[in-house]
């Protein structure tokens, strides 16, 4: 991966904003249970059976729901063709991500949820699921693993993505909550979390897509425009910094680094047809 020098905003980028960008989601469903709970609507949370793992990196099925919902709503603005999958990812180097079992826990119901080689999964809806509150819990402990929203149009050429389906999987993954950290900096994540899923209509929202491989770069392609993206806008803004291994853990990108970017998702000057295209460091 080549040294990124990046500017004194890019720093200001890891070192203050990323508590608020990569961190803050983790908030999202305690403060959204909060807001909710003002209307006497939502039910207890879950104890999880005592089958399941005592440290898990589990999320909140009812707002994974709600995320399906968000993408069948708005599918037809952005993505008319493509489908949905969420993916799970590693965030230790030592995370097995192979044989992963997953359940989806509540107090009375409990159900699999099968795993796909590409560590891709769906979810089966369950309205008694969704009315205890239930959780969606791999066997794996807590940091250990990042999940993201996946959703792709078939038939692009390879090493290409649409930029209409990143913008739903920034809008999809910020609705489900699927970003997980610990923080202690709750004030400054409120307006982050309060802005979800519209913080995905930001000129240039901190919200870190992983490429498949290592990137060498990223380009945006629209009819005879091309862009290729700046280096602080990969990489999570990686630098030589010697605080670096420090503060690598506050982001999910921990052991992906190699393999981040993020979009203009705001700039409606490249339409949702725009290509993404990647090169990667393998191919250089």
């Amino acid at each position: 991966m080549p040294t990124a020098k990046v500017s004194a905003n890019c720093l200001f980028f890891l070192r203050f904003v990323k508590p608020v960008a990569w961190t803050c989601l983790a908030a999202s469903a305690c403060l959204n249970a909060v807001a909710q709970g003002t209307t006497g609507g939502d039910l207890p949370t879950v104890t999880i059976s005592a089958k399941a793992n005592p440290d898990p990196v589990e999320k909140s099925y009812r707002k994974m729901i709600s995320a399906m919902d968000l993408f069948d709503q708005e599918r037809g603005l952005r993505s008319p063709d493509a489908t949905l999958r969420f993916k799970l990812l590693p965030r230790r180097p030592d995370t097995n991500m192979q044989r992963i079992e997953m359940e989806v826990v509540g107090s009375t119901v409990d159900f699999g949820v099968p795993i796909a080689p590409d560590q891709t999964f769906t979810l089966a809806r369950s309205q008694k699921a969704y009315d205890e509150n239930a959780q969606v819990s791999p066997n794996r402990r807590a940091q250990s693993m990042t999940w993201r929203s996946q959703i792709k149009t078939p038939g692009l050429p390879p090493d290409t993505r649409r930029l209409g389906d990143l913008r739903m999987e920034c809008r999809v993954g910020m609705e489900a909550g699927l970003i997980s950290n610990p923080s202690n900096l709750v004030g400054r994540m409120v307006k982050a979390v309060l802005d979800t899923p519209a913080y995905c209509d930001r000129q240039v929202p901190l919200y870190l897509f992983f490429a498949d491989r290592p990137l060498f770069s990223v380009a945006l392609v629209a009819g005879p425009r091309r862009e290729i993206l700046p280096i602080d806008m990969l990489y999570a803004a990686a630098s030589d910094d010697p605080k670096l291994k420090d503060e690598l853990p506050y982001c999910d990108c921990e052991v992906l680094v190699d393999r981040t970017y993020v979009l203009p998702l705001g700039d409606r000057s490249w339409p949702d047809d725009t290509r993404v295209e990647f090169e990667y460091m393998e191919d250089e």
